[in-house]
């Protein structure tokens, strides 16, 4: 059985003081005590105080984006091995975000999937449609294009150190979500693809869903049979909130 997992992605949201409020909310609630895996990402400059806060209890703290580059003259940028250091378990790689505002190609977040896999951090990484690809029925052609990149360079098996998560475009911050069922068929397609190359990986791997993720849908979309939990943007930076997610992930 896998384990689901709830992730709560903060974007650039946050002030030391607001974090730890909100990491003594989460570690005073449920999730403490929840079969479902509890990670946040906050913005780089507040992971090594979140990796304080949280230590000696289950919450995992990851970052939002990685460097693909392993060390060197690249200003501003972050490298696995720097975010590994400090504590950190996981990263998120290719968040729709990234690809779309800041021109990220399918390559170079492949590229950055390798480069935190290398270094012992474990790779959320993120594939989605546009609202113009899934009104025109390419969602499946363009999901498939962003999984093969990673696939073709890191071969199937490197999944079995990550985990997915499918967020389509249009419903990223939008209050619009995919139903429970539009989830399922885009969540079942990825496990069939990478099946074409590794059947024990896929069914193995994680799928987590992202896409105005609250309480009130979260259970429907949850009892899917290929969702595995969540990536939640919005509702994570509120405890009570979050913390009824994870509790909905490990009903």
């Amino acid at each position: 059985m896998r384990r689901p997992i709830v992730a709560g992605n903060w974007k650039m949201h946050g002030t030391r003081a607001e974090n730890a409020v909100l990491l003594d909310a989460l570690l005073g609630s449920a999730v403490i005590d929840s079969i479902a895996e509890c990670i946040v990402c906050p913005p780089f400059v507040y992971l090594q105080d979140a990796v304080r806060a949280v230590r000696g209890s289950p919450i995992k703290v990851g970052a939002q984006d990685v460097c693909a580059e392993p060390q060197g003259a690249f200003t501003g940028e972050v490298s696995a091995h720097m975010i590994r250091d400090i504590g950190c378990t996981h990263t998120i790689v290719g968040h729709s975000e990234r690809r779309t505002i800041y021109g990220e190609s399918d390559t170079l977040v492949a590229r950055k999937f390798a480069s935190a896999l290398g270094k012992g951090l474990i790779p959320i990484l993120c594939v989605g449609e546009l609202l113009a690809d899934r009104d025109s029925g390419r969602t499946e052609e363009v999901v498939a294009r962003q999984l093969d990149a990673v696939l073709d360079l890191c071969g199937a098996a490197a999944l079995a150190g990550a985990v997915l998560a499918y967020e389509p475009v249009w419903a990223i911050g939008t209050g619009r979500n995919a139903s429970p069922e539009q989830a399922q068929d885009v969540h079942a397609f990825i496990r069939g693809r990478i099946a074409l190359r590794d059947a024990t990986i896929s069914c193995s791997v994680r799928i987590l869903y992202g896409g105005s993720v609250k309480v009130g849908n979260a259970g429907g979309l949850f009892a899917m049979p290929d969702v595995d939990g969540g990536l939640i943007g919005g509702a994570s930076l509120k405890p009570e909130e979050f913390a009824a997610i994870v509790a909905a992930a490990a009903a």
